[in-house]
């Protein structure tokens, strides 16, 4: 038996949402076993992480261990067939750190800040979608 891949993401992130649910479809119809988890659900606590920790990046659970930014989308890729070959692409020498200092230095915290904005126009704190996913439970 396949051991489940878990994603953790920001469904409140629209550019987090639109690329997961791809990948969310794409799984879906194939029955393959990844399971994705919104960092605004009730599923966060099982990640050990808080909401802010967990918003700043993508975070994949395969085979008890836990990947996050370019390696979690390594594992994720790796996964499904459609896109192995983007995995094996990015996981090249050269391209691989190329593609880790891009995430790591210009996407996620561009997307990071761009999310903090959001929560701040709505009242938010980082913190409060723990809150919220406490509410949830």
């Amino acid at each position: 038996m396949t051991q489940e891949t878990k994603v953790l993401y920001n469904g409140d992130c629209p550019v987090c949402s639109f690329e997961i649910g791809h990948y969310r479809t794409y799984a879906e119809t194939r029955d393959l076993p990844i399971r994705f988890d919104d960092l605004n659900g009730p599923d966060l606590a099982q990640w050990g992480l808080d909401a802010d920790t967990a918003a700043r990046r993508l975070y994949v659970l395969h085979e008890g261990e836990v990947s996050s930014g370019v390696d979690a989308f390594l594992v994720l890729w790796r996964q499904m067939p459609r896109w192995r070959w983007l995995g094996r692409v990015i996981g090249l020498p050269g391209l691989r750190q190329t593609a880790t200092f891009t995430y790591d230095r210009l996407l996620a915290p561009a997307i990071y800040r761009w999310h903090l904005r959001r929560m701040a126009r709505r009242g938010q704190s980082p913190e409060s979608s723990a809150s919220r996913s406490e509410l949830r439970q």
